[in-house]
């Protein structure tokens, strides 16, 4: 199994079965400090540098407010026009620096390989929170977590799944990272439904066959969603060179409540990496769904705290030591697991 202490996250080809099984473990074990059951402070005193150079609401707070559950203190940076990469700073040197300054580093960038090439000059563990249109390997975890999670209350596992990729193939770096990790597992079946124009890169597919998997792929919805799950993705107009030629593609696959019922089984489970684009003219997951229990999408962008709280706790060498480090919530809270 990949050893965590100490080292980058950066790609979710680092992980084995094992490696995923250990960080889905402890992600499990972090649910009573999410849910605010209990706090743990095992990470009081370390300190977090967020640093975001491309959009992001949901990834960012969710790095910031995993390691806050620790205990620890986050410092952050948003935007290429705030840091010094502003005045041509390369990204080895700003690592050298701001690893200076931390105990770990998550790191959002537009280049794909930018965070790998950052962690070369950094003297912490740095992880990628989204390099491009590349990998998004937390994404990737929180997801599995999730797939597994839903799985569970159908008496399912992560082998024997079968699963439908939506939307924005080619660009969508979750679907991209997603793969390669259900690849490890055994007898997946892999429906892939998009526009021909925004089909999965051969490299990915080639990763998901060469596993021995079934990997069908179509633009067509009719009779293809009667699965476990459902990924949506949005269109990816951030990668396109145009907003008109991302318009061409948008609102082509939209999911409402009518083609579920159409279309799906009474269980299949709906994901979604958000932000959903709402808009009319895309839509691609109808708010109509929103009283489904099968709508996963706000369980699974919960999830994305506890594998990150997960991945600190391993990086850092505390997984071991979160008993020790507990204490009462001493606040009125509503949450609830």
């Amino acid at each position: 199994m990949m050893k965590f202490l100490g080292n980058h996250i950066l790609s979710v080809s680092q992980f084995d079965r094992d490696a995923i099984a250990k960080i889905l473990d402890v992600s499990a074990q972090m649910a009573p400090y999410a849910t605010r059951q209990k706090r743990c402070h095992v990470l009081d005193g370390a300190i977090l540098n967020n640093l975001f150079f491309e959009p992001s609401t949901r990834t960012r707070v969710s790095f910031g407010s995993a390691f806050n559950l620790l205990g620890g203190f986050v410092r952050e940076t948003v935007g290429e026009e705030n840091s010094s990469l502003s005045k041509g700073e390369s990204l080895f040197d700003t690592a050298q620096v701001i690893s200076g300054y931390s105990d770990v580093i998550a790191m959002r960038h537009p280049k794909m390989h930018s965070v790998s090439e950052f962690a070369q000059g950094s003297s912490v563990p740095v992880i990628n929170g989204g390099d491009g249109a590349n990998e998004h390997p937390t994404q990737a975890l929180l997801d599995l977590f999730t797939i597994q999670s839903e799985m569970f209350r159908f008496g399912k596992s992560l082998d024997n799944l079968d699963i439908v990729l939506m939307g924005d193939l080619k660009h969508g770096r979750t679907v991209h990272s997603l793969s390669k990790l259900l690849s490890l597992y055994n007898n997946v079946k892999v429906t892939m439904v998009s526009p021909q124009a925004l089909q999965m890169p051969d490299s990915i597919v080639s990763t998901l066959t060469n596993a021995g998997h079934q990997v069908i792929i179509t633009d067509q919805i009719a009779g293809n969603l009667a699965c476990d799950v459902i990924y949506q993705t949005r269109i990816q107009q951030e990668r396109f060179a145009s907003k008109g030629e991302a318009d061409l593609y948008r609102g082509h696959f939209s999911l409402n409540k009518a083609v579920y019922q159409k279309y799906c089984k009474e269980n299949t489970v709906i994901m979604h990496p958000l932000p959903r684009d709402s808009r009319p003219e895309a839509n691609e997951l109808d708010t109509d769904l929103n009283d489904l229990a099968n709508l996963a999408i706000f369980r699974q962008a919960q999830n994305g705290v506890l594998v990150r709280m997960a991945l600190f706790a391993l990086t850092l060498g505390v997984e071991d030591k979160l008993t020790q480090y507990e204490k009462p919530i001493t606040w009125h809270t509503n949450k609830a697991i």
